[in-house]
């Protein structure tokens, strides 16, 4: 669905996005403010120092689904992981073009068009892996939105002791760029009205889950770093919606987190037995807007959680709020702040991959917490907005 405006926590930003049948509704916010300068994403938390590089990958077994003169896909993938390096280069959060393609696309005019190339990051470009034996964990983005929009979460998880492979799902959003300088636009988002869009895209996604999965071990030379039994996928909107068709489709991916996804994907009647982490905003307490988590949760037969963040909308768990300030944007009255969203988003987002993947109790997600009292546990103690 073409969506004219999405909120990043309480923060307009003009976008499109396939995420959710029903569209959000819009929130109140003030007149565009001055653009602040360059955004400086926060600091990992872990102990990590954190390295990051792209690979560059080609699934000659089936033709592109976007772009209908391609017999091959290509994708682009963002790895972060620990390494020892603490000093170096750090690496670009976008390029210009990059940059431009994603502020035009989404309709945003208040800041220069390379303002997004100059968000400061904090992972080391193509820095030495160390270490052995991390768990992996994929990242799928929002549709229109490169996986760059997810920076924050995958360098957190990375110093924590994570290896994130972040995928840029290629035509799926405004720009991706391959070696070459050749940029890659959005081709689906002609098509985001069809009848059956999302269930296309998210099954489209899942296979590109599983080739990067199949072809990672050969194709990057930090492979050794990871520990292929302890699988997870997490994403965005669409990206969400993606983790859960690549569990249902790929055994290997042990656990998945969707944040502020509609779900596409059909869960067998029998039940799904793997973990699985709904994160999300008010339009999706039970019997919200968006009703695809109340069909699901009553599939769910594993361990699983529901928990939805007052203050929230649907680009919160996402770097848009850090960025805002950049682009001109201000807050609306009673949103999350950007710090408090990306650390209700990292503080979850590990506890569940730290339980899961590494077996460590966490009692935080056993029930509410004072010091997150933003944070509700569904469907027992959720109503109706």
């Amino acid at each position: 669905m073409r969506q004219l405006l999405a909120v990043a926590a309480g923060l307009v930003v003009l976008a499109a996005s396939a995420c959710s049948a029903p569209a959000p509704p819009r929130a109140a916010v003030g007149p565009s403010a001055t653009p602040t300068g360059p955004a400086t994403l926060p600091a990992p938390t872990g102990a990590h120092p954190v390295g990051t590089t792209a690979l560059y990958l080609k699934d000659a077994s089936r033709p592109d689904p976007w772009d209908l003169d391609a017999d091959a896909r290509e994708l682009k993938v963002t790895l972060w992981y620990p390494t020892e390096r603490r000093e170096g280069q750090r690496a670009p959060y976008m390029t210009p073009k990059e940059s431009e393609l994603t502020l035009k696309g989404s309709r945003i005019t208040g800041a220069p068009y390379d303002t997004l190339s100059k968000t400061r990051t904090n992972a080391i470009e193509d820095a030495e892996p160390a270490g052995r034996g991390f768990p992996l964990v994929v990242l799928s983005p929002g549709f229109t939105k490169p996986v760059s929009t997810l920076t924050s979460l995958a360098e957190d998880l990375a110093s924590r002791g994570y290896v994130v492979a972040g995928i840029d799902h290629t035509y799926e959003s405004y720009a991706t760029t391959f070696p070459g300088g050749r940029v890659a636009e959005c081709l689906a988002c002609d098509s985001d009205t069809d009848p059956g869009f999302g269930t296309g895209l998210v099954q489209g996604r899942a296979a590109d889950v599983s080739f990067v999965l199949d072809r990672l071990p050969s194709e990057w030379d930090g492979s050794g770093l990871i520990d292929r039994s302890r699988i997870a996928m997490a994403g965005q909107s669409i990206g969400g919606a993606a983790a859960m068709a690549a569990m249902v489709k790929d055994p290997r991916v042990r656990a998945g987190i969707d944040m502020d996804g509609t779900t596409y994907a059909r869960i067998p009647k029998s039940g799904f037995t793997r973990p699985f982490m709904f994160i999300g905003s008010p339009q999706h307490v039970p019997g919200g807007r968006d009703t695809s988590w109340d069909r699901d949760w009553k599939l769910l037969t594993g361990w699983k959680r529901w928990l939805v963040l007052t203050g929230s909308d649907h680009q919160s768990s996402t770097d848009l709020p850090l960025l805002a300030g950049a682009l001109g944007i201000r807050p609306a009255p009673g949103a999350l702040s950007a710090a408090r969203s990306a650390e209700l988003t990292r503080t979850y987002v590990a506890a569940f991959l730290d339980r899961h993947l590494k077996s460590r109790r966490q009692p935080l997600l056993e029930g509410p917490s004072p010091r997150y009292p933003e944070v509700t546990f569904c469907p027992a103690t959720c109503g109706t907005p």
